[in-house]
C-alpha cells in the first residue's frame, strides 16, 4: 500500500481529521485528549453501520485491530488502514513487527509508550489537540498535531561535535568533514545509544544527526535530554542516502518527483521505514557509475570537494561553513 490518505471520522458531537501517508502512524498524549474516544468511533462505525450515527471519510478502509485472535485477523486484511490502541499490549511485541513488515495495510497506533520493535518517524508522532473550529459548540473538532517541536532541531547550529548514529557510510562521510575541520566526530553505535552518548558530552554546540524516517521510538528521550541540554540539536532526514539525492548529485527527474511525493512511490509491504527505500533507491541509480553507493562502505567519489559540499548544503539548518571557519581560526 502506498499513497497519501485523509480520514474523517465524525458524528453529531466529535470530527477527527487526520492524513496518513507511511504504513506506521503514532498518536500520544495523556488520559482526557479524545485518542480513545477515535477507537471507539471506529468500532462503532464497524458495529451499527449507519445506525452508530458515525461517519468515517477516506479512499480506503478505515478499521480497527485487536484482540486475541489478531494475528489470525490480520493476514487477511489487505490494503486498509489499521487503527489500534494501547489496551492491545501486543503492539510492543516483536511478533506484531514481523507482521506490521509483512503487511500491505497502514497502522495508526494509539499509545503513551515508545514501541522499539517498530521503525516509525519522527514526522509520524502526535498529538491531538482540540479547537473550536466548528460553530455548533456541540461538536469538539479533534486534528493532529506534531508532538516534537522544531526548536530541537538544527535551526542554523554550527556544532563542535557531531554524533552520528551508526558507522555505515554516513558516519565516515561526517567523520571525513568533521577530521578536515578539527571538529569531533561520534558514532553512537546505534540510535538506542544516541541520547548517551549525546549526554557525555560538554557545554560545546553538537548535533546529533539520524535516520529520521525510524528514529520515532527513541526520539522522547532525545527529546527530554535536549530540553536540559539546549546546546544540543538534532538534524534528522529521511536518511543518509536521502541527503545524498537531495543533493542533485543524482540526475532525473524521477528521483525529484520521488522526493516531492515519496508516500506515491514507497510500498509499503516492500519497505518496512522510508530510509530501506531512500537506500535501495540511490544504490539503483549509481550501480554503473562513479558514485556507485554501499551502505557499508563510503565510496570515496562522495569525499570529493563539489559533491561534498553538495551534501552538505543540502543539510538546511546546519551551518557547516561557519563550524568550519570558527575551528580553522581557532575559535571555540
Amino acid at each position: 500500500m502506498k499513497g497519501k490518505y485523509h480520514i474523517v471520522v465524525q458524528n453529531n458531537r466529535l470530527r477527527y481529521e487526520l492524513d496518513i501517508r507511511r504504513n506506521i502512524t503514532i498518536i500520544r498524549g495523556d488520559s482526557a485528549t479524545g485518542k480513545t474516544k477515535l477507537i471507539d468511533l471506529l468500532e462503532q462505525a464497524a458495529d451499527l453501520g449507519e445506525g452508530s450515527g458515525v461517519e468515517v471519510l477516506c479512499e480506503r478502509p478505515c478499521r480497527t485491530l485487536g484482540g486475541k485472535d489478531w494475528n489470525l485477523v490480520l493476514p487477511n486484511i489487505h490494503q486498509q488502514i489499521l487503527f489500534l490502541d494501547e489496551e492491545n499490549k501486543f503492539v510492543k511485541s516483536r511478533e506484531f513487527a514481523s507482521a506490521v513488515k509483512a503487511s500491505d495495510n497502514y497502522f495508526v497506533i494509539v499509545t503513551r509508550e515508545d514501541l522499539p520493535n517498530l521503525p516509525y518517524s519522527v514526522e509520524e508522532i502526535y498529538g491531538i489537540h482540540a479547537s473550536g473550529k466548528y460553530h455548533d459548540l456541540k461538536r469538539t473538532y479533534n486534528e493532529l498535531y506534531h508532538i516534537y517541536s522544531t526548536e530541537a532541531f538544527s535551526g542554523g547550529v554550527s556544532p563542535e561535535t557531531v554524533i552520528v548514529e551508526d558507522s555505515n557510510s554516513g558516519y565516515e562521510f561526517f567523520r571525513a568533514i568533521c577530521s578536515e575541520n578539527g571538529m569531533d566526530c561520534l558514532s553512537a553505535g546505534g540510535k538506542s545509544n544516541l541520547k548517551t552518548a549525546a549526554s557525555g558530552l560538554g557545554k560545546e554546540p553538537a548535533i546529533v544527526i539520524a535516520d529520521g524516517a525510524a528514529i520515532g521510538p527513541e526520539m522522547n528521550e532525545l527529546y527530554q535530554m535536549m530540553r536540559h541540554k539546549p546546546e544540543v540539536k538534532c538534524y534528522l532526514p529521511e536518511s543518509f542516502e536521502w541527503l545524498i539525492l537531495k543533493s542533485g548529485m543524482i540526475d532525473g527527474k524521477l528521483i525529484q518527483d520521488i522526493l516531492e511525493h515519496p508516500e506515491d512511490f514507497i510500498e509499503s509491504r516492500e519497505y518496512f521505514s522510508w530510509e530501506r527505500f531512500f537506500t535501495a533507491l540511490l544504490a539503483e541509480h549509481t550501480r554503473d557509475s562513479r558514485l556507485r553507493y554501499s551502505k557499508n562502505q563510503l565510496n570515496p567519489a562522495y569525499l570529493h570537494e563539489k559533491i561534498k559540499q553538495a551534501i552538505l548544503t543540502a543539510a538546511e539548518g546546519v551551518d557547516w561553513k561557519k563550524s568550519m571557519e570558527n575551528r580553522n581560526h581557532g575559535g571555540r
